[in-house]
């Protein structure tokens, strides 16, 4: 913007558009400062820990390695999401992430209407986890009612029959997996 002054020139005037907009861009800069951070990106467990022991969840219901699955998906997730390293014995640890798991039920939900065989099942699963401070002996972290469902369909045609119980238990395996690292990672 430009005006004329008295002696017949013209001057810059003292206003500048750019005012606002500099302004604006100087608080978006302050903004991420506030203290939100992203979700999965913080770690509240003990800045010194270096070593956690995952050993074999205990099976206290009859179906045959289910802890097996369970204690697998455990470790690749806390390997894959964390920096510590997973050992299964807890000697040389600084930590050691034990667990049970307590009950497994198979209940059917949906039925051929012709044959009345089962066509839908539901899966319920109950754990209990805990970290433990392996010099001090005290919780970290415990939740002793971990329950987690999923459903799997049952062919009825024998020609294409496939069995889908076990990768139904593997999904569950991956979701308790994730469930328990973000629980100790984010402190919840």
């Amino acid at each position: 913007m430009r005006r004329s002054n008295d002696r017949g020139g013209t001057r810059r005037s003292t206003y500048s558009r750019g005012g606002p907009s500099v302004f604006l861009l100087l608080l978006v800069s302050l903004a991420p400062s506030c203290g939100y951070h992203v979700a999965g990106r913080g770690n509240a467990l003990p800045q010194e820990w270096r070593v956690i022991a995952i050993p074999a969840l205990k099976n206290k219901t009859s179906n045959y390695r289910i802890e097996q699955r369970f204690t697998q998906a455990l470790v690749r997730e806390m390997i894959s999401r964390t920096k510590y390293r997973v050992v299964p014995s807890e000697k040389d640890a600084d930590a050691v992430l034990e667990g049970e798991i307590s009950s497994l039920e198979t209940t059917p939900v949906l039925f051929d209407p012709v044959t009345t065989r089962a066509t839908l099942m539901l899966v319920s699963i109950s754990l209990r986890v805990r970290l433990v401070d392996r010099e001090s002996g005290k919780p970290v972290y415990q939740n002793a009612k971990l329950v987690f469902r999923n459903e799997y369909e049952i062919a009825t045609d024998i020609p294409s029959f496939f069995q889908e119980e076990g990768p139904g238990l593997d999904r569950m395996a991956r979701d308790f997996a994730r469930t328990v690292v973000s629980a100790l990672l984010e402190k919840f």
